[in-house]
C-alpha cells in the first residue's frame, strides 16, 4: 500500500537506492507509526480498559506497524487542554466530554432528559442521525472514532431530592457545561463550576450543598462520605468523545486506516456490554457504604426544561436540535 510520504522513508529510499547499486538485495522493514492517545480517566476506569483493548487489538491487526501509546489519567493535560493537542496534532487521538475546541454543537446531546436510557443512547448514536452528528468536527481537522459513555448524571445531596423543589436555591457544583448550567438555572439550583479535584473540599466545607455525579464518578470521587443520597434521575447525558487528528489519520495506509476504524468500532461494542453490570456493581458498593438511593419521577423535571431546547436552538440551529430530538425519540 501507499502511504503518505515522510521523511525516514525517503531516507529508506536513498539508502535501498545504493545498496541496490552496489548489487545487494535488501527488503525494507515496514515503517512503524506510534500515535499517543490520551484521555483524563484513572488508569483503573473502564475507559482505560477499553483504550487498552484497543491498542492491543490495532498492534495485532497491523502487525505491529501501528501502536498506541497510551497517556490516561491527565497525563498531558485535561480534557480541554487534550482537545485542543489533538487539534494541534501534539496529542494524535483523544477522549473526553470538552468539545469547544472540536464543535459546541457537540453539547447537542447532553440536551436534559433527550435520552430514555443507555439502550436509547445507542441506538440514536448508531442511526444515520447520530453518525452525521458525530461528523460535526471534521471541518476543523477532527475525526471521530467512537463515543464512550460518560454517563447518564444524576442529583446528589445530603438528602433525596424527588422534585424540582428540592433544588431550588440548592449550590450545586457543575462542571463548566453551557447545557448543564442553563439546565440547573431552569430547574431553580444555584449552579457552582468547582474543578472535579476540588469537589469532595467543597462539598465537606459546604461550599455547595450538592453535585450532579455520573454515578461511577460519585463512587470513585468518594463524594458518597459528605452527601449520602444518591436521585437516579438521567437528567444528561453525556458523551467521552473520541476523536483523531485527521491529518494524522490519513498519513496512515488504507489497510492501517481501516484497522484503526474496526477496532476502535470493537472497543466501543465492548464497552457498551460492560456498562450494565459496571453500573450495577457500583449502585451495589454505595449502598453497602449506606448510600440512599432513589428514582426520580422526571415528569415535573422535563416541564421546567423547555426554554433550554429554545435557547441552544437559537445557538446551534433549529434544525439540528429539532432532528436530534426526533431520532432519539424514535428509537
Amino acid at each position: 500500500m501507499t502511504r503518505t510520504t515522510k521523511p525516514r522513508q525517503i531516507l529508506a529510499s536513498l539508502v535501498g537506492g545504493v545498496i541496490c547499486g552496489l548489487g545487494l538485495w535488501v527488503t525494507e522493514a515496514s515503517a512503524e507509526t506510534t500515535l499517543r492517545l490520551a484521555h483524563a480517566s484513572s488508569p483503573d476506569s473502564l475507559i482505560n480498559k477499553a483504550i487498552e483493548k484497543f491498542a492491543a487489538e490495532v498492534a495485532d491487526t497491523t502487525k505491529g506497524s501501528v501502536k498506541i501509546q497510551i497517556f490516561p489519567n491527565a497525563q498531558l493535560g485535561d480534557e480541554g487542554p487534550i482537545a485542543d493537542g489533538v487539534g494541534a496534532g501534539s496529542i494524535d487521538i483523544g477522549l473526553g466530554g470538552a468539545v469547544d475546541a472540536i464543535d459546541p454543537r457537540l453539547n447537542v446531546l447532553s440536551l436534559p432528559f433527550l435520552f430514555r436510557d443507555a439502550d436509547n443512547v445507542h441506538k440514536f448514536l448508531d442511526s444515520d442521525q447520530g453518525q452525521k452528528v458525530q461528523r460535526l468536527g471534521e471541518d476543523r481537522g477532527y475525526l471521530m472514532l467512537g463515543v464512550l459513555d460518560s454517563g447518564f448524571r444524576q442529583f446528589a445531596t445530603s438528602k433525596a431530592i424527588v422534585t424540582p423543589a428540592d433544588l431550588a436555591g440548592v449550590k450545586i457544583r457543575t462542571p463548566p457545561n453551557p447545557v448543564i448550567l442553563a439546565t440547573m438555572k431552569e430547574l431553580g439550583a444555584l449552579a457552582e463550576s468547582i474543578p472535579f479535584g476540588q469537589v469532595y473540599t467543597a462539598l465537606q466545607s459546604h461550599v455547595v450543598a450538592a453535585v450532579e455525579p455520573e454515578m461511577r464518578d460519585y463512587y470513585d470521587s468518594k463524594w458518597y462520605e459528605v452527601v449520602k443520597n444518591l436521585s437516579i434521575s438521567n437528567y444528561i447525558w453525556t458523551a467521552n468523545w473520541w476523536y483523531m487528528n485527521k491529518d494524522k489519520f490519513e498519513t496512515l495506509t488504507p489497510d492501517e486506516q481501516a484497522a484503526l476504524k474496526k477496532s476502535a468500532s470493537d472497543t466501543v461494542a465492548w464497552y457498551r456490554s460492560e456498562l450494565t453490570a459496571t453500573y450495577a456493581e457500583t449502585q451495589k458498593k454505595l449502598e453497602e457504604k449506606g448510600v440512599t438511593v432513589t428514582t426520580v419521577d422526571t415528569a415535573p423535571f422535563v416541564a421546567l426544561v423547555k426554554p433550554v431546547y429554545d435557547k441552544f436552538s437559537s445557538e446551534w440551529g433549529a434544525d439540528l436540535v429539532s432532528a436530534v430530538r426526533q431520532a432519539a425519540t424514535s428509537n
